[in-house]
């Protein structure tokens, strides 16, 4: 009797928890509110989303689209590890789990008119049979909100070898500085193409704000010199450390650069062209001081004018024979009046002659 009501008073309490105004019942939302903290909390995205800024303070802003390979060195943090070792994957992998998951919402590939609303969502099941890769349903999918679940062997990790990102380059009249920041990424997979040759097929897009909680916790070596984890995928787009050719921008008849400029020379020139333009637009507004301008100008006339004696390299300081024989010439002198003697000074009194210097007159009357 009394041990069976010890077990139900122990099951009670086992579903309360003490709280400073008393004691309440733990309830659903309470468990998954500290089953999320393990993850990403509303106040973690909160914190990773960037503020769109206001049409009034921007001057200029330009959206441009680059495609990262990922056989450069400078990508190659993206691809590995292939495999998840201790925990940590690859971008693709990470992204797959997020969507398919339903943690992270991606939206259609609209080949440069992309609209991050509910209306242009993928759906993730015929996102999935679309590129052959087989997923099984998870536990707790609903209709409304599907979840899948995809074996490590049937995750195409080895053909995503591009991503494509969208920038947002602007320019902000209160900081008076050009801003860069990713917008969304989107993998794209490398197969052989119906007609023979190798494809690209774009999956989808996820917002970059919307991973940023998740690659803040992805640590990556950049290089095989040190192996020390030291930067985040977070810190890698937003330090900009990626490699990328434009391959895109927006404008109005939404052409590629490809379509724009069919000859490859023409595509580079006009590819160095955009980048060189948005890395100098801040400092084309800047408008120098008199000062700034003539000591500029000075300093061109001088590179002239070594280039014009055949000097290949009239950034350098060339000091010529007679400056060094006249710095060794002062130097000597400093030297020498460093080392002259200065003469003595004698401080000895004169020597008295038997009489006391300091002795007075007497004033004493004499007698007549």
């Amino acid at each position: 009797m009394f041990a069976a009501l010890a077990a139900v008073t122990a099951a009670g309490v086992a579903q309360v928890e003490s709280n400073a105004g008393g004691v309440r019942k733990r309830s659903d939302k309470d468990k998954r509110a500290q089953k999320s903290q393990t993850g990403v909390t509303d106040r973690m995205q909160d914190f990773f989303t960037a503020k769109e800024s206001h049409d009034a303070d921007m001057q200029y802003m330009r959206e441009i689209y680059r495609q990262l390979d990922l056989t450069k060195p400078e990508n190659t943090p993206l691809y590995y590890p292939e495999d998840v070792i201790d925990g940590q994957k690859n971008l693709f992998r990470l992204m797959l789990d997020l969507v398919v998951s339903g943690e992270v919402p991606a939206y259609e590939y609209l080949d440069g008119r992309e609209i991050f609303t509910d209306e242009y969502k993928v759906k993730v099941g015929e996102m999935l049979d679309r590129f052959g890769i087989y997923a099984e349903t998870a536990k707790g999918s609903t209709e409304k909100n599907p979840k899948y679940q995809i074996e490590e062997a049937d995750v195409p990790t080895s053909q995503v070898l591009n991503y494509y990102i969208l920038e947002k380059w602007e320019f902000d009249r209160r900081s008076n500085r050009m801003k860069t920041r990713v917008v969304a990424i989107c993998p794209v997979l490398n197969r052989m193409g119906d007609f023979g040759g190798e494809a690209k097929y774009p999956m989808f897009w996820v917002k970059y704000d919307q991973l940023r909680p998740h690659l803040s916790q992805q640590y990556v070596f950049l290089s095989d010199d040190n192996n020390l984890p030291q930067y985040s995928l977070d810190d890698y787009f937003n330090l900009g450390m990626y490699d990328g050719e434009i391959y895109k921008t927006r404008n109005l008849r939404n052409l590629s650069m490809n379509q724009m400029y069919p000859d490859p020379d023409d595509l580079k020139r006009a590819q160095d062209s955009i980048d060189n333009r948005l890395h100098n637009y801040g400092k084309e507004m800047w408008v120098p001081t008199r000062e700034e301008y003539l000591a500029q100008k000075e300093r061109e006339e001088e590179i002239a004018k070594a280039l014009a004696a055949g000097d290949t390299i009239p950034d350098r300081t060339v000091v010529s024979d007679k400056q060094v024989t006249e710095t060794k010439k002062s130097t000597r002198r400093s030297t020498r009046k460093r080392g002259a003697k200065k003469p003595k000074v004698s401080s000895s009194k004169p020597k008295s002659s038997g009489v006391n210097s300091n002795a007075t007159k007497s004033v004493r009357r004499r007698k007549k």
